[in-house]
């Protein structure tokens, strides 16, 4: 890290006496920097600069302001294996999962760069004679933007993007466990010639921006991903100052194998999204509803699939599963897997920390997992999978609506009647048949139900719709001054 904070175009040492610490959690000896954290002074400055430069940003040509962002994505273009290397020191996870978030990022940028075409709005017919009505989207104003941990770098890239891109000027503020990741993003930005004030960066404990930015009146709108506890919290206190709020919150998603899905494949998507970014995602597959007619065959392909997983460093080419974030993530996910014990789960693989000098616990995996038990119904945010047999589609749906989240879904079957009864009754935001829980594109909306989400979707012009209100204009050329209506 450069400094703890980036303000009205100039990277700063925070004045703060609190320290933040970047340790690679694969070898948490290793210190990849110690730096002052932003304070209250420094939050309310970066609002202040965001307040500045919105006076003139707004006005600035939306295709120009997309400019700014396709340039940006030009440069990490030419940066990928650095941020992915940076990524994985920081975060965790898999060199290759790193890589291709960066190619997910820029795949945001790119297609956010091309918004600036596409402010799109309405001609409407008037009831009135001599009158042309239409509506044009208009920026907010300054806006708030906090990002996880689990996704440093994509997640910035789909708020920050559009944010900008519609007339909003940005206070940031990514996690403090990977700041080095979201340092490059801005760095970029910076680089690209983003005029100052537009996008800041305060890097500090969650608490103390909360309190400068909630009841801040020149801030428009919060942007936030993260966990439910927070994400109310947000709701609560956003709503005093009239904020737009969108929160993307927990997830607890269910993939359901039919007797006529292809097992081989589920056992595939199965294991990618239970394992995959050490089940530190949203849109992780945590629960596997299992046809009663095919469970031994896919309990027991599972179990020879998932000798394979070595957890290791992600730079190391020989692992396959990463550390968790920090010692909290750690034993938080080492706790609910006593709690799964405890309840009567069945342990049938891992469940034990790995001898290392990080947070590495085995890939798990519970049979016999009722949907009473907390591990069925908490999101654990770690590699547990758990395994819980159905004999029909509907006692397979109305499990996997049991909780109270509603993200990401999947079904494998071969059965067309299937696929759709499932999409019509799934109590999620995303649906997926015949492949994985995770993933999200740049043009398609992203987000969840119940639970999970409030507010707008992400991504895709949902994006956009989050970060701009309508204006309603009426422009009356009668010459009369009045509105003639036709009875």
């Amino acid at each position: 890290m450069k400094a703890g904070c980036f303000i009205n175009g100039v990277w700063r040492v925070p004045d703060s006496k609190k320290t933040i610490k970047n340790i690679n959690p694969a070898n948490t000896r290793d210190v990849i920097s110690e730096f002052p954290a932003a304070g209250k002074k420094e939050i309310k400055e970066a609002i202040e600069a965001a307040k500045n430069a919105y006076k003139s940003w707004r006005y600035i040509p939306a295709p120009e302001r997309g400019r700014y962002i396709l340039k940006v994505a030009e440069i990490a273009k030419k940066d990928i294996d650095n941020i992915a290397r940076v990524m994985t020191r920081e975060q965790g996870k898999l060199l290759r999962e790193a890589a291709g978030e960066v190619k997910k990022g820029i795949n945001v940028l790119e297609y956010y760069s091309g918004a600036g075409f596409r402010l799109e709005g309405k001609t409407i017919p008037s009831e009135s004679r001599s009158c042309f009505t239409y509506t044009v989207r208009c920026p907010l104003g300054p806006v708030g933007i906090i990002t996880p941990w689990n996704f440093p770098w994509a997640i910035p890239c789909w708020k920050i993007a559009p944010a900008i891109v519609s007339g909003n000027t940005v206070v940031f503020k990514p996690s403090e466990l990977p700041p080095g990741t979201a340092e490059l993003l801005v760095g970029y930005f910076h680089e690209a010639g983003l005029p100052q004030g537009v996008l800041n960066m305060v890097v500090c404990d969650g608490p103390d921006f909360g309190e400068v930015i909630l009841p801040s009146p020149q801030i428009k709108a919060i942007s936030f991903t993260g966990s439910n506890n927070v994400g109310n919290y947000i709701m609560q206190e956003a709503v005093k100052t009239g904020k737009k709020v969108t929160c993307e919150m927990g997830g607890k998603n269910a993939l359901i194998l039919m007797e006529d899905g292809n097992v081989s494949e589920a056992v595939a998507a199965a294991l990618d999204g239970a394992f995959g970014s050490t089940g530190q995602r949203c849109t992780a597959t945590s629960r596997i509803l299992v046809h009663r007619a095919v469970r031994e065959e896919f309990t027991a392909l599972l179990l020879d699939k998932a000798k394979n997983y070595r957890p290791g460093c992600g730079m190391e080419a020989e692992s396959t599963i990463g550390p968790s974030i920090d010692n909290r993530q750690y034993q938080s996910v080492l706790e609910y897997i006593e709690i799964g014990k405890k309840e009567g789960a069945k342990l049938i693989h891992g469940g034990k920390m790995v001898k290392h000098e990080g947070y590495f616990i085995e890939p798990t995996a519970f049979d016999c997992v009722s949907p009473d038990m907390r591990v069925f119904q908490e999101e654990i945010f770690g590699p547990v999978l758990t395994i819980t047999e159905i004999e029909s589609l509907d006692e397979a749906i109305e499990l996997a609506n049991s909780v109270k989240y509603g993200l990401s879904g999947a079904i494998f079957t071969s059965s067309i009647d299937k696929a759709m009864k499932y999409i019509d009754n799934i109590e999620v935001g995303m649906a997926h048949v015949n492949e994985p829980t995770i993933g999200g594109e740049a043009q398609l909306p992203f987000g969840g139900t119940k639970a999970t989400s409030y507010g707008n979707r992400e991504m895709e012009e949902e994006g956009l719709h989050f970060f701009t209100e309508t204006k309603t204009v009426f422009i009356n050329y009668s010459g009369s001054g009045q509105r003639i209506l036709i009875r």
